[in-house]
């Protein structure tokens, strides 16, 4: 049986190179995005098993990813991620509850939580 496929989409390369390490290390496939926008290039590609995605983002933000998700793959299980921005982080969380997603991160988090977070959400 194959890795579980997780898509990562953060526009910090920093952070998807250490998000992706984290879960290649865990035994995760892994594939990431810098945006929205590549996402969504992503998701038309192939059926991942969970998405994180980053939620204030150029070129598609990460609520608009969550709705397409939502639109497209109602059962993709989707972790939100945000330091905050114009408002504090826990209220663009609480969006992207809204929008569908199953479980919200806030930045910075540690390994073990975004580990633990994701084995909840995958069968």
């Amino acid at each position: 049986m194959p890795p579980p496929a997780i898509l990562v989409v953060d526009d910090e390369p920093e952070m998807l190179d250490i998000l992706r390490q984290v879960l290649a290390a865990a035994g995760y496939r892994v594939v990431t995005a810098g945006n929205g926008r590549e996402a969504s290039a992503e998701l038309a590609r192939e059926k991942f098993d969970l998405v994180l995605t980053d939620l204030l983002m150029p070129e598609r933000d990460g609520t608009e990813v969550i709705g397409e998700l939502r639109a497209k793959y109602r059962d993709t299980p989707v972790v939100a991620m945000s330091g905050g921005g114009r408002m504090p982080r826990g209220e663009y969380l609480k969006i992207a509850k809204m929008f569908g997603a199953h479980a919200m991160l806030e930045k910075p988090f540690t390994n073990e939580q975004l580990l633990s977070t994701i084995e909840l959400l995958l069968p």
